[in-house]
């Protein structure tokens, strides 16, 4: 399994703007992406500025093949104009644990 797993520093303001482009590329990514376990970007509660970015993918050919979408192009578009400040977003190999809360 691969996880992806950072954050976007922006202006709240900016995050707004932007929120349309990105509930769309996460509902295009959960509902056409083979290989695909969870994909979400989340504003930080204490801190508007900040969007988190979690992903998970049962493979690197999975991820690979979504860095080739045509909703990753358009959202990349949309991102493009964006005033971000700061960033960092990293991938990681990982496995499954054990459940701590829920599921």
């Amino acid at each position: 399994m691969i996880v992806v797993e950072g954050w976007v520093r922006m202006d709240a303001a900016e995050i707004e703007r932007l929120r349309p482009a990105a509930v769309e590329m996460m509902r295009a990514t959960k509902a056409n992406e083979p290989g695909c376990l969870e994909y979400a970007y989340a504003a930080d509660l204490a801190d508007p500025g900040l969007l988190r970015v979690i992903e998970r993918w049962e493979d690197q050919a999975a991820l690979d093949a979504h860095f080739k979408t045509a909703h990753m192009a358009t959202f990349n578009a949309v991102l493009a104009g964006a005033k971000i400040t700061g960033a960092s977003v990293k991938a990681y190999e990982g496995t499954f644990a054990k459940t701590l809360v829920g599921e």
